[in-house]
């Protein structure tokens, strides 16, 4: 063969792909058998959205502690009387 009538390298791995081609079947986990992750992936989604919800909740608790505390030293403040009179 003379080098213009050489086939070019991509020409033969694209040939040999397509010969090939039942070795590109998609994956277990992709195609969605019976013993893919997916029940390991929704229990990991759930337990992210249980982490994301109970930090929610602690910051809510915070604030609700900041507000008890705040309405303790607002009752305690008032319960306070300036003496009238005093010292001349």
């Amino acid at each position: 063969m003379t080098p213009a009538r050489r086939p070019l390298p991509a020409a033969r791995l694209f040939v040999m792909t397509m010969l090939l081609a039942s070795a590109a079947n998609a994956c277990p986990v992709c195609f969605g058998g019976p013993d893919s992750l997916g029940k390991g992936t929704d229990a990991a989604i759930w337990f992210l959205l249980s982490v994301v919800g109970f930090v929610q909740l602690g910051i809510a608790a915070l604030f609700f502690s900041f507000w008890r505390r705040a309405k303790e030293m607002r009752r305690r403040r008032e319960s306070f009387h300036l003496l009238e009179g005093g010292m001349h």
